[in-house]
């Protein structure tokens, strides 16, 4: 089995990198990443003897390169991304040329010399905005908010597109707030561990009451696993723990884990377009492919405080003002 995972030292490509090889001895990867903001070769340093484990520099938009990779594979997994929403608003025009031309390419590299491949189209719940009651499905109308949302949806329409055209085996994914081990330092829940560990204060957008799904990254790469393997083609998976918790909740739980006052919590200005709350319905993925999350909010975020604690070595240069940014929106990158 030759897998072609594109965004593979990113945060829950690199873990999903893991998860393969670690179930499937038979499992060849080829992991395509261009080594930008937030891929961290260190994520996968472990695996780089590894025979099983091929890396390669570059960008989804290469063409010859991306069907060059693409001709060698029977299963392709799109994790390349850009994903971080407060650069998005600053500078949307990066998210544009990886989120749509990027999947552009790989869609025609496909269909020009690997036909049969099956192809999986990693997505967010945010492409289908905020929903105050109730859960999305994967029927709702996508509704995006942010630059990063809409890039994201505009990408999945072309997947829909391709796979009732021309008839790929192509099917997406659509997952809620990943957290867990090697996740950027910007991300709330590490930047919000490291910061809190460093006694600085922990800065929340608005009142904190905006509410999010939390997932453990390995779940979510199971749920993946199982749509590569039984996905129907052009269908969509959503993907959720039904674990919802307000940004607000997620610091005064990492504080009191790690002894530290709430006197930490520093309310900031909201960021433009800021989505009150996400909620997806996972009955599909649940009922048709038999997934299931295996760890509980608790649990997880317990087993992540504690990687980060231990693995300062990791999170330590990538750790900078910007990064630590109080509102990194207002940034100019």
């Amino acid at each position: 089995m030759n897998l072609l995972v594109t965004g593979g030292l990113g945060f829950i490509g690199s873990n999903f990198i893991r998860l393969m090889l670690n179930r499937h001895d038979d499992c060849r990867i080829l992991n395509l990443d261009a080594q930008g903001f937030g891929s961290n070769i260190q994520n996968l340093a472990d695996y780089k003897d590894d025979r099983r484990y091929t890396f390669f520099r570059g960008d989804i938009a290469d063409s010859s390169l991306v069907s060059s990779l693409v001709e060698k594979a029977d299963l392709v997994v799109n994790f390349a991304a850009e994903t971080h929403v407060d650069r998005s608003i600053s500078r949307p025009d990066s998210f544009l040329h990886s989120n749509v031309n990027g999947v552009f390419c790989l869609l025609e590299a496909i269909r020009d010399h690997n036909p049969s491949v099956r192809y999986v189209q990693i997505s967010t719940d945010e492409v289908y905005g905020d929903i105050l009651r109730g859960s999305s499905t994967e029927d709702s109308t996508l509704r995006p908010s942010s630059p990063y949302s809409a890039s994201k949806a505009a990408g999945d329409v072309f997947v829909l597109a391709y796979a009732r055209t021309y008839g790929l085996e192509a099917m997406i994914t659509r997952c809620t707030n990943n957290y867990g081990p090697y996740q950027f330092p910007e991300k709330l829940i590490p930047k919000t561990i490291i910061r809190a560990k460093e006694g600085l204060k922990i800065p929340i957008y608005g009142t904190g009451e905006n509410v999010r799904d939390w997932i453990y990254v390995t779940d979510h790469c199971r749920a993946v696993e199982q749509v590569l393997n039984r996905g129907r083609r052009g269908e969509i998976y959503n993907i959720s723990a039904g674990e919802e918790r307000t940004n607000l909740f997620i610091a005064k739980f990492i504080l009191e884990m790690l002894g530290k006052s709430e006197d930490q919590i520093e309310f900031v200005e909201d960021r433009p377009g800021h989505d009150a709350r996400y909620s997806l319905d996972s009955s599909r993925i649940r009922k048709e492919l038999g997934w299931r999350p295996e760890r509980s909010f608790e649990e997880g975020l317990q087993t992540t405080v504690e990687w980060y604690l231990q693995n300062p070595d990791w999170y330590g240069p990538l750790v900078n003002d910007s990064v630590l940014s109080a509102t990194p929106w207002r940034l100019k990158w």
